[in-house]
C-alpha cells in the first residue's frame, strides 16, 4: 500500500456528510483495491489506513467515475478488508504491544483507541503496558477521556493523571458544561466530587487558565452539576480572574471600534436613512415623520416598520439566529450548555434596538406621552374592540418611579400578560378571578396560540440539522456555484435564480441529492433559460419556485 508521501496522504473518513469525504474517495478506493490480504507484516499505520478505506465503501462512497460493477467489487472487498484488520488487533498482546503499536498519526488516535476496545486489547494488555504504548503514540489525556473501556480499564490511574496537572480541570469542563463538545468525556468512576473542586480550584490559582474556560466556570449555573464541585466561591474567583484578565488585555490593546449610533434628523425628508462607518452602525430619524405619527396605533408601528423588531410575517427579527453566526463566531471561545449562543449580528441588533427604544421613549416624553401607556391602550382599548379580547390587562408604572422600580415592574407585568393570554385561549376569555388564583410558573417555550400550527420547534434530529445546515448557514457548501450563482446561503440562492442540477459540482450534487430525497428541494425537470447556464433541469427551493418581487414597504399610519 505504500507509495510516495503515502504518510501525507493516509485516507481518512470523517463521515457520510463531510465535504472531506469527497475530496479522498478516490484514494479511498486505490487503496482498497491494491492491498494485499495475504500480506504477513503491515505496520499499524496500514492497517489503520486500510480501515479507514474501507468504510468508504461500506457508506456507498465511491469515485464519480466507478461503474456499478467496480463498486459491487469494492463492496466485496470490505469484508476481507475488515477480516485483515481484525486479525491484526486480535493477535496484540502483552509481549508484542509495544513492538507493533509504534508512533501513530494524529488524524488515526481515535482509531486506534476504538480498535483496541473493539478487539479486547485492554482486556489482554496490562494497564502500565496499554498507558505506555498509548504515550509513545503521541495520545493524549483528553483522547484517552473520549473511550470508555480505556477509562475503565485504567481508572485509577488515568484518575492520578486528571488532578495532577491543573490544566486537566479543562476536561471537567468539557464534560459539564461546554455546548458541543468535540468528543465525549469519559471520567474515572473513582474521581470524586472534591477531587473535582480541588481540580477546578488549582486551575483558577493557574497562570495557565485559559480564559474562555474561567468565564465558562464564571456564568455556570450553580447546583446544575453536583459532580464537577463548582459552588459560590469558585463562580466568584473565577469572576474576579477573568475581569482582571480582560482589563489587563484592554489596557494593552486597543481593540476593533463597533457599536451602532441613532439621532434624530430635523431637516431629513426620508423616514429613516441608515450608514456604516467602519463597524459602527449610524441610524439618523425623520423629526417631521415621528412628529406626524403620534398617535397610538402609528407609535406601535414604528416599532415594526420604522425600527423592524419584526418583519412582514410579524416574526421577530431580534432573537438570535444560527444561521447568522459565522464559521469564525463558532469557532472562537467557548460555549457553554446553558449560554444563549450569540454572535455579532445579535450584538448589533441588541445595541440597535436599545438605543431605538431609549431615543423613542425619550421623543414620546418629550410629547408628554409616556411608552408604557401606548402598551396600556393596546390592551384596554384595541384588543377589546378589534378582537373581542376584555379583561386583558397591562397596568403601566408610576411615572415618579425610578427606572430600577420600573424594570421590576415590567417584568412582573410581562409574566401576567402571558398568563393572561394563557388563560384567554384556553377558555375564549379571561376569568380575573381565576388569574388571581392560577400560580403556575411561566414557560416561554409553552405559550400557547389561538391559531393552529404556530409554532415549529427544530429538534436535535440529524436530518433536521442537516437540512438547516446545507439551507441556511453561510458555510453551506451549496451556497457558491460559481460567481454568477452565489448568495449567503443555499436557499437564498435558489430563490433567487434558476439553478441546474448540473450547474453543481460534483462534489455538491451529493448534497443536492440529499435535499431531494428529503423532500425539501425538487427537481422540476424543466430547462434553465439563463444564457449562463446548459444543463437542464432545474432545482427549486420548496415551495417557493421564484424570487418575490422587489418592494418598497411603507411605513403604516394608524386608523
Amino acid at each position: 500500500m505504500a507509495t510516495d508521501h503515502a504518510a501525507d496522504r493516509r485516507v481518512k473518513f470523517y463521515g457520510v456528510h463531510d465535504l472531506g469525504s469527497h475530496w479522498q474517495a478516490e484514494r479511498a478506493a486505490a487503496v482498497l483495491e491494491h492491498f494485499d490480504s495475504t500480506a504477513v507484516s503491515r505496520t499499524v499505520a496500514d492497517v489503520l489506513e486500510l480501515h479507514n478505506a474501507q468504510l468508504f465503501a461500506a457508506n456507498g462512497l465511491f469515485p464519480g467515475a466507478y461503474s456499478d460493477e467496480q463498486q459491487a467489487t469494492a463492496r466485496a472487498r470490505v469484508r476481507v478488508a475488515r477480516s485483515v484488520v481484525g486479525r491484526f488487533f486480535n493477535a496484540l498482546n502483552e509481549g508484542n504491544l509495544a513492538a507493533q503499536v509504534g508512533d501513530v498519526g494524529y488524524e488515526y488516535h481515535s482509531d486506534l483507541l476504538e480498535l483496541f476496545a473493539r478487539f479486547k486489547v485492554y482486556d489482554r494488555c496490562s494497564t502500565a503496558t496499554v498507558l505506555s504504548v498509548l504515550d509513545d503514540a503521541g495520545i493524549r489525556l483528553g483522547e484517552m477521556l473520549a473511550q470508555p473501556d480505556l477509562v475503565r480499564a485504567c481508572d485509577a490511574e488515568l484518575r492520578a493523571r486528571l488532578i495532577a496537572e491543573p490544566t486537566n480541570a479543562e476536561q471537567l469542563l468539557r464534560k459539564y458544561l461546554e455546548r458541543d463538545a468535540r468528543r465525549a468525556v469519559h471520567l474515572p468512576a473513582s474521581l470524586t466530587t472534591a477531587d473535582a473542586r480541588a481540580l477546578l480550584d488549582a486551575f483558577l490559582e493557574s497562570d495557565d487558565a485559559n480564559p474562555n474556560w474561567v468565564e465558562l466556570i464564571a456564568t455556570a449555573p450553580l447546583n446544575r452539576y453536583p459532580a464537577l464541585g463548582l459552588d459560590a466561591k469558585l463562580k466568584l474567583k473565577a469572576k474576579r480572574k477573568h475581569d482582571r484578565w480582560t482589563e489587563d488585555f484592554f489596557r494593552e490593546n486597543t481593540g476593533i471600534r463597533t457599536g451602532c449610533e441613532v439621532a434624530i434628523a430635523d431637516e431629513q425628508s426620508e423616514p429613516v436613512e441608515a450608514s456604516l462607518d467602519g463597524l459602527v452602525s449610524k441610524f439618523s430619524y425623520s423629526r417631521r415623520w415621528l412628529e406626524d405619527g403620534l398617535d397610538y396605533p402609528t407609535i406601535l408601528n414604528n416599532f415594526i416598520h420604522l425600527f423592524e423588531f419584526a418583519d412582514r410575517h410579524m416574526l421577530l427579527t431580534l432573537p438570535s439566529f444560527d444561521a447568522q453566526r459565522g464559521g469564525i463566531e463558532r469557532l472562537m471561545g467557548v460555549a457553554g450548555r446553558d449560554d444563549y449562543p450569540i454572535g455579532a449580528a445579535f450584538r448589533h441588533k441588541h445595541q440597535a434596538a436599545l438605543l431605538q427604544t431609549a431615543l423613542y421613549h425619550h421623543f414620546l416624553r418629550s410629547q408628554q406621552i409616556e411608552l408604557e401607556a401606548v402598551v396600556d391602550w393596546y390592551f384596554s382599548d384595541y384588543l377589546p374592540r378589534h378582537f373581542g379580547a376584555a379583561n386583558l390587562r397591562f397596568v403601566s408604572s408610576s411615572q415618579a418611579a425610578s427606572y430600577l422600580e420600573k424594570s421590576r415592574h415590567l417584568f412582573v407585568e410581562m409574566e401576567r400578560v402571558i398568563k393572561q393570554f394563557a388563560l384567554y385561549v384556553e377558555n375564549g376569555e379571561l376569568d380575573t378571578e381565576l388569574l388571581a388564583i392560577a400560580s403556575d410558573q411561566v414557560s416561554y417555550k409553552a405559550i400557547p396560540s389561538l391559531l393552529d400550527g404556530k409554532y415549529v420547534y427544530a429538534s436535535d434530529d440529524r436530518d433536521i440539522q442537516q437540512v438547516l445546515y446545507l439551507l441556511f448557514s453561510d458555510q453551506s457548501e451549496l451556497a457558491y456555484i460559481n460567481e454568477a450563482l452565489r448568495a449567503d446561503d443555499a436557499a437564498t440562492l435558489l430563490i433567487a435564480n434558476q439553478v441546474a442540477y448540473g450547474d453543481f459540482e460534483e462534489y455538491q450534487r451529493r448534497r443536492v441529492d440529499y435535499l431531494i430525497e428529503q423532500g425539501v428541494w425538487t427537481d422540476t425537470g424543466s430547462a434553465c433559460t439563463s444564457p449562463v447556464r446548459t444543463n437542464s433541469g432545474c432545482c427549486a427551493a420548496f415551495p417557493m419556485r421564484r424570487r418575490p418581487a422587489t418592494t418598497t414597504t411603507r411605513l403604516k399610519r394608524g386608523r
